[in-house]
Order: structure tokens, then C-alpha cells, then sequence
């Protein structure tokens, strides 16, 4: 069950991260509490995945997957170019 809420996790920071943008710097309203909301459930998941998954693993998942996951987002919809930077 650690695995699934794993991926619950790498999910919900996926969103908060694709909204970041929209936030506009935190003035817009909604964006902001979308995008804080899934900032809160995806470290809430997280401290229950630590439970039964070691630390070091679920975290290298976490922010592994999750970094691929917005790279791909940035690019496939929000316009972001790929650079070796």
C-alpha cells in the first residue's frame, strides 16, 4: 500500500507544480489554493508512504518521478524548451 500512496504523492506534487505558473505569483487566488492544496496532500501521502517504505527510497521515487513528470508536462503544455541546462 506504500507504493500506491507513492504514487498518489508524485501525483498531487505533479499538479501543485503544473499550477505554479497560473498562480502568478501566488495573486492569483484559485490557482494558488489549488496549487498549495496539492503541495499539503502530496507531503500528507508522503509521511504515510515513510511508514513502510525506507526513507531514502521514497523520497529518490518522489522527486525522481516527479521530475520527470513536470519536465514532460513543461514541455508538452506549457510551451518550456528542453536544454541541457
Amino acid at each position: 500500500m506504500g507504493y500506491v500512496f507513492l504514487l498518489l504523492a508524485i501525483a498531487a506534487e505533479v499538479f501543485g507544480t503544473s499550477l505554479l505558473k497560473s498562480t502568478e505569483g501566488f495573486s492569483r487566488l484559485w490557482p494558488t489554493v489549488l496549487c498549495l492544496t496539492a503541495y499539503a496532500a502530496s507531503f500528507a501521502l508522503l509521511a504515510q508512504v515513510v511508514k513502510s517504505v525506507p526513507v531514502g527510497v521514497a523520497y529518490a521515487l518522489w522527486s525522481g518521478l516527479g521530475t520527470i513528470a513536470i519536465v514532460a508536462i513543461g514541455t508538452a503544455f506549457l510551451g518550456e524548451p528542453i536544454s541541457l541546462v
